[in-house]
């Protein structure tokens, strides 16, 4: 997605970041469920990771609303997962879902849920400019 947001026909740098930061932090919470994983004397099987149904975004509206669609997914699988950590026993796991990842996740989603409220407001998708300005001053405020 950060790319989509980089091309010449798009350029907003703030969104860019974004979703680069995103992206980082999903590879920061794998790294440390394998770690995990392998601190606990167990074995990672990796799978293929699909690609997004899509290429284009469309606008900005339409990629968070995707980004929320994804963190949702991905809360109700740590749901699942500290749902079977606790039906096993298991409250080493139980504690580490819910201080490395739970939280963090409701934050997200309500984050986006937000930004894509205001962007409705705003007149988006149908009015570029309200991409411009939410990615000039939202997303610039959130950087800093």
């Amino acid at each position: 997605m950060a790319y989509y947001f980089d091309r010449d026909d798009k350029s907003l740098p703030h969104f860019v970041k974004f979703f680069h930061t995103q992206s980082k932090e999903e590879r920061k919470h794998a790294e440390k469920l394998m770690s995990l994983q392998n601190q606990r004397g167990g074995n990672i099987f990796l799978q293929d990771i699909r690609k997004p149904d899509r290429d284009e975004w469309g606008s900005s509206l339409e990629a968070l609303d995707c980004s929320l669609q994804l963190e949702k997914n991905v809360n109700q699988s740590l749901l699942d997962l500290q749902k079977l950590a606790a039906e096993h026993n298991d409250p080493h796991l139980c504690d580490f879902i819910e201080t490395h990842f739970l939280d963090e996740q409701v934050k997200s989603i309500k984050q986006l849920g937000d930004w894509i409220s205001n962007l409705r407001l705003m007149g988006a998708p149908q009015s570029g400019m309200a991409e411009y300005l939410f990615d000039k001053h939202t997303m610039a405020a959130e950087e800093s």
